[in-house]
């Protein structure tokens, strides 16, 4: 086990250490190695901010936040990221943690797919979504310190990520993909069904019951 990457030590707690377990039980190399670079790559991001965070809770954030791409944890309608969620808050209220920081982990989750929004909430939400975007698109890739993202990657290799992780991502919501509705997981289900089409919000105010 890993215990120290880019500066950043691995949190070494019976919590941080179950979560880590979870992950590794219900998940795959795939996901294993892209959570654990989204958590050093927010908390390296954290620490070059000088930013007050729970370095726990970032962990147990970035380790559940594609939880709900796996069978065991996605529900028949919910978006995955909301099935993540709930699974970390299942998971935390098992420990003696605070209503307010299982809220977190749950925001955290639930909208680290959420632009806009996500990077101006508190600082665990902004870095699990500053740390996903960083190795999902490659967004602050030039910002990024070089040599610190070249030892995470080495720590937790990529892989042929660029190809493996769009269709992880559509064989964890295939079965409902009307739950992209809204957001940019359309696009990976377009990808594989290019006929397929969600509701159109301007039909859905048009076509409203409303009389007007």
């Amino acid at each position: 086990m890993i215990q120290e990457v880019a500066g950043i030590k691995v949190p070494d707690t019976k919590l941080a250490k179950d979560a880590a377990d979870i992950l590794r039980d219900y998940g795959n190399d795939l996901l294993w190695n892209h959570c654990n670079r989204v958590f050093f790559f927010g908390a390296v991001n954290g620490k070059q901010a000088k930013l007050n965070y729970d370095l726990e809770l970032l962990y147990v954030s970035a380790l559940f936040h594609d939880l709900g791409l796996t069978k065991a944890y996605s529900s028949p309608d919910l978006r995955f990221e909301v099935d993540g969620a709930n699974a970390a808050r299942s998971f935390l209220q098992q420990y003696q943690i605070p209503d307010e920081s299982i809220q977190l982990v749950w925001d955290a989750i639930a909208l680290h797919t959420t632009p806009g929004v996500a990077e101006h909430k508190e600082s665990e939400v902004a870095l699990l979504f500053h740390g996903v975007g960083l190795d999902v698109m490659g967004d602050g890739f030039e910002e990024f310190p070089a040599d610190l993202r070249e030892e995470v990657v080495k720590a937790f290799p990529r892989n042929n990520f660029k190809e493996e992780i769009i269709p992880a991502f559509y064989e964890g919501f295939k079965h409902k993909p009307e739950t992209t509705f809204g957001n940019m997981k359309e696009d990976i289900v377009q990808h594989f069904r290019p006929e397929y089409r969600n509701k159109n919000f301007c039909s859905c105010i048009l076509h409203s019951p409303w009389s007007e």
